[in-house]
C-alpha cells in the first residue's frame, strides 16, 4: 500500500472516530439511567463494542470508495458519507446533552435515511463497501426504534432540563 492510500485510510479512520467522539463527550449518565426503557434495551457495554466495530467498518467502506471511484465520481458517495457522519455526530449532543428525546429520534430517522443513500451509492462503486455498511444501517434502525421507545415511555415526564421532547 502506498503512502497516499495509507494516509487516506488513516483519514477515514480519523473522521469516523471524530464523529464517535461526541458520544464520548456526551455520555449517558444519571439522567439516562433514570429513564424508563424498553425491555429489549441492550446492556450499556454493548453500545461501545458495537459502535467501535461499526466505525471501523465505516472507515474501511469510505476508504474503498475513495480508492475505487473514478476521480469525478467520488463527490456524491463521499458527500453522502460525510452527511451521515455529521448526523451521527449530532445525535449524542441532542439526546444525551440536551435531553431531547423527540429531536434525537428525528436525527436518527434522518441518519438512517442518509446511511441508506450512502449504502446505495457505495454499492455502485464497490460491493464490499456497500456490504460493510449494511450492519451500520441495521444498527441505526434498531437505535432509532430504541430512541422512539424511550421517548414514548417517558412522554410527559419532567427531567432536569425540563423537557424530553
Amino acid at each position: 500500500m502506498d503512502t497516499e492510500t495509507l494516509m487516506a485510510l488513516g483519514g477515514f479512520l480519523l473522521a469516523c472516530f471524530a464523529a464517535a467522539s461526541t458520544s464520548a463527550a456526551f455520555k449517558p449518565g444519571p439522567w439516562y439511567e433514570s429513564l424508563r426503557k424498553p425491555f429489549w434495551t441492550p446492556p450499556d457495554w454493548l453500545f461501545s463494542v458495537a459502535w467501535t466495530v461499526l466505525y471501523l467498518m465505516m472507515a474501511v467502506a469510505g476508504w474503498l470508495v475513495w480508492r475505487d471511484a473514478p476521480d469525478g465520481a467520488r463527490a456524491l458517495p463521499l458527500g453522502a458519507f460525510a452527511a451521515q457522519l455529521i448526523l451521527n455526530a449530532l445525535w449524542a449532543p441532542v439526546f444525551f446533552g440536551r435531553h431531547r428525546l423527540g429531536l434525537g429520534f428525528a436525527v436518527m430517522v434522518l441518519l438512517w435515511a442518509a446511511v441508506l443513500v450512502t449504502v446505495v451509492l457505495f454499492f455502485k462503486v464497490n460491493t464490499v463497501a456497500g456490504l460493510l455498511l449494511i450492519p451500520y444501517l441495521a444498527w441505526v434502525g434498531f437505535a432509532a426504534f430504541l430512541n422512539l421507545g424511550i421517548w414514548i415511555m417517558n412522554a410527559g415526564r419532567d427531567n432536569a432540563a425540563g423537557r424530553l421532547s
